[in-house]
């Protein structure tokens, strides 16, 4: 939505493109579950997203679903076209059958025990507890998630598209668009990983009721596995609400720009374009991409069945405007990496940003030409301080519009809150409450040029905060400007503003606290009660004897190392090839934090960390790794008086948390006292006093 209603604001010819994926495994999961046809399911979160939509201020061009009319007659025809050139094949896939339910069940249909992290209730294609993506066929003591029974392997027959057949014609095509339009670094991985391991027969048919039924014979009572027609619904949906669709997606000076998560990028940049490629018809292919990473919920992943984080419906119930919640995803967009939703960060951005730096600009500005210029428009006369900071405006207006089309949102937001930052500070220093009695032309020119920031700023700000912008503008009382009048002092001497209202509110603490507790889940309450706890309570540290080390292949100061923790070896992988031999090493007892959370350091994984001080000696760092000579594999490390419970995995951030010196004599300390086994003490040789470990 942002890039589109900024290219509206440009006067580019522009249609966005959105639609409810209503076939495959989910839709039937949540009918059976609710008691209802997957039909009926579909009629009822198609209005719940819409509603959503709508309150987010969310309003595209095209709004549709997968399930129409003209979706099932454009995926039919391309599929036929697909097989008249010769780029559908046959073949036998292995799956999960009830034998009580006498069908083929898809993944979520299949529930287990993760074999990753142990979760009870873990689906057939992904632990919703510990994220690890798995096979059905993985889970241990599965069961159909229809009635319970544990379900066998069958084989039936599907349909495949030939991706190897046209991966010459799908990789050219890749290697020139993906630099031409400029995709996002992670679409650009993912898609090139997707070809250096060879592109495979991939599957397009599902053994269901629910969704686009093959026209092919033998195959009538399969449909096409959602994945095959969704993408394809961004054609169907164009028809669904245009009669021009085909100007659209046959035009030659189109440009199809897609927004995803990455779990999506290889279905839009290798699936959809190799079946519009493959009906030979000259299909608009895809431009550019802007996928993102995840957006996490207070360190951990969002869960709608837990209760944990934000989602639309609830957002809407918040009494917190759309354009907040607009702002503050906007702001934190993942665009390169993977961000994290905080309540403290929420109510940081909302007071920080919107009210104490945009809101008060505006409210500022234009209660005082309300309060001293009876809400008229004063005439300006700009010296060189004047036209210094207009020229800064216009330069960072620049800058703000090559990042918009670059697609680059979150940079582009952030200088627009730049702009409004420039605009507080000349006020403060221009001070027009002071200078309105010593020199009133300086104290007008102020206003105008202040006033002037407000209107291009609701110019900006209006593809994030369209109803925030709205108000500039009627607070200003002129109609809605576009892009092509930013930078200018538009406004004429002498016209009538409107009263200045407040834009945003502060989110208070006991609000904060509140929102904390309604959307934290089971999760906020294991929170608290690990808060509760001595950080060193979180940490499950053991003797560790080194069993191997080996040179790290791709990193000149690694070392990889085998470690007998008693009842399991494990791989670490350390920074200490500068400061220790492998034959100093080698049949050593170390102390491990077992419970860190596992790594992969240039393509090896290490599953926990050394324990070592570290000081500066001789303007060099002096690194010394704990022992427990006397110790076996396995012995437990701990502190008299703290009642270990360790956390499953702790990140490297909280380990840090508790912190550890050496004392005089070589001993570890945590609040003085000192680690040990039940056989000994835990020294460090060679070290001195209040050294760091870690």
């Amino acid at each position: 939505m942002v890039l589109m209603l900024y290219l509206c604001l440009e006067q580019i010819d522009v249609i966005s493109v959105l639609g409810t994926d209503e076939h495959g495994t989910t839709t039937e999961t949540k009918a059976i579950e609710e008691g209802i046809t997957p039909k009926q399911v579909c009629e009822k979160y198609f209005k719940i997203h819409k509603k959503i939509y709508d309150w987010f201020e969310s309003s595209f061009d095209c709004f549709g679903r997968t399930s129409s009319k003209e979706n099932y007659e454009i995926t039919k025809d391309i599929f036929k076209k697909l097989n008249e050139n010769g780029f559908i094949k046959k073949n036998i896939l292995k799956q999960a059958y009830c034998p009580k339910c006498k069908k083929f069940l898809a993944d979520r249909f299949v529930e287990g025990i993760c074999p990753k992290c142990g979760y009870k209730d873990a689906r057939g294609d992904q632990c919703e507890n510990c994220g690890a993506l798995l096979n059905a066929t993985e889970l241990i003591d599965s069961r159909c998630k229809i009635c319970g029974t544990k379900p066998i392997v069958k084989e039936s027959e599907h349909l495949f598209i030939d991706l190897p057949k046209l991966a010459p014609m799908l990789e050219k095509w890749i290697k020139k668009q993906s630099v031409k339009g400029k995709w996002s670094q992670n679409a650009k991985t993912m898609t090139e990983a997707w070809l250096r391991d060879g592109l495979k027969l991939r599957c397009i048919t599902r053994d269901l009721k629910w969704g686009i039924s093959v026209p092919y014979p033998g195959f009538e009572k399969k449909v096409f596995y959602s994945w095959f027609d969704a993408p394809i619904g961004y054609i169907g949906i164009t028809r669904e609400c245009r009669k021009d669709w085909k100007d659209w997606w046959f035009g030659k000076d189109v440009k199809l720009v897609q927004f995803m998560g990455k779990d999506n990028i290889p279905f839009h940049t290798v699936m959809f374009p190799a079946s519009l490629i493959g009906t030979k018809d000259d299909y608009v292919l895809l431009d550019r991409i802007s996928s993102n990473e995840y957006i996490n919920y207070e360190g951990g992943q969002f869960s709608k069945s837990r209760n944990l984080g934000v989602f639309g419906d609830s957002a809407m119930k918040t009494g917190i405007p759309a354009d907040v919640w607009r702002y503050y995803i906007m702001v934190n967009r993942p665009e390169k990496s993977d961000t994290d939703f905080s309540w403290d960060d929420f109510q940081s951005k909302i007071n920080n940003e919107l009210v104490a730096n945009l809101g008060n600009f505006i409210n500022r500005t234009i209660s005082f030409i309300n309060q001293f210029y009876n809400s008229e428009i004063p005439k300006a006369n700009p010296d060189k301080r004047d036209e210094k900071l207009i020229k800064e405006i216009n330069d960072e207006i620049k800058k703000t519009t090559e990042l918009l089309d670059d697609i680059q949102l979150k940079d582009a937001l952030k200088n627009i809150m730049h702009i409004s930052k420039l605009g507080n500070q000349y006020f403060q220093e221009t001070e027009p409450w002071k200078a309105i009695k010593e020199n009133k032309e300086k104290a007008e020119t102020c206003l105008v040029i202040c006033a002037n920031i407000a209107k291009d700023l609701a110019i900006m700000i209006k593809p994030y905060m369209p109803e925030t912008s709205s108000k500039i503008f009627k607070q200003l009382n002129i109609n809605e400007r576009k892009w092509d009048d930013l930078g200018k002092l538009s406004i004429e001497k002498y016209h009538k503003i409107n009263k200045a209202e407040p834009l945003f509110k502060k989110l208070e603490d006991d609000e904060l606290k509140k929102f904390k507790k309604e959307f934290g889940g089971r999760k906020m309450e294991e929170k608290t009660n690990e808060d509760n706890k001595d950080i060193f309570a979180k940490l499950d540290l053991k003797v560790a004897k080194i069993v191997s080390v080996e040179d790290h292949p791709d990193a000149d100061k690694l070392l990889v190392m085998k470690i007998n923790l008693g009842n399991e070896e494990r791989q670490i992988v350390a920074g200490i090839k500068k400061h220790y031999s492998k034959e100093e090493l080698d049949g050593r007892n170390l102390i491990v934090v077992k419970n860190l959370k596992p790594v992969v350091l240039r393509g090896k994984e290490s599953n926990g960390m050394l324990l070592a001080a570290m000081e500066e000696k001789d303007g060099e760092e002096n690194v010394k790794l704990l022992s427990a000579k006397n110790s076996s594999p396995g012995d437990d490390v701990f502190i008299d008086g703290i009642e270990k419970q360790p956390k499953k995995h702790l990140g490297y951030n909280e380990f840090r948390e508790a912190e550890m010196r050496t004392d005089a004599n070589g001993h570890v300390l945590y609040k003085g006292k000192p680690l040990k086994t039940k056989k000994e003490e835990i020294i460090v040789e060679g070290i001195k006093e209040n050294a760091i470990v870690r």
